[in-house]
């Protein structure tokens, strides 16, 4: 496969998994981060620090509402529920968000 190609499959994947966790709205970054160890705002700032290196200047609001699909703050209010002790628990137990 040659390098294009390879970038272009990347970047479908991508936003595949963007559009996913945007249609589930039912997953809290605290679940993503238990389990998987990354989040939504993980996605974010990776989304960021990737613009940067290419010498873009991205905000951290512009590149969690790139991911959120709307402002981070709007996502928060209708969809953000507060995380249970059990959760937090497991949160720091794992000592998830370290990349």
């Amino acid at each position: 496969m040659d390098e294009n190609s390879e970038i272009e499959l990347q970047a479908a994947a991508f936003r595949r998994l963007r559009d996913h966790l945007r249609k589930r709205t039912d997953v809290q970054n605290i679940d993503l981060m238990n389990l998987g160890g990354f989040c939504r705002n993980c996605l974010s700032r990776w989304y960021m620090e990737a613009a940067r290196t290419r010498g873009l200047d991205l905000t951290e609001s512009e590149s969690r509402k790139a991911i959120y699909g709307m402002p981070y703050e709007e996502w928060k209010k209708n969809y953000q529920t507060e995380a249970t002790a059990e959760q937090i628990a497991i949160f720091e137990l794992t000592e998830n968000g370290d990349d």
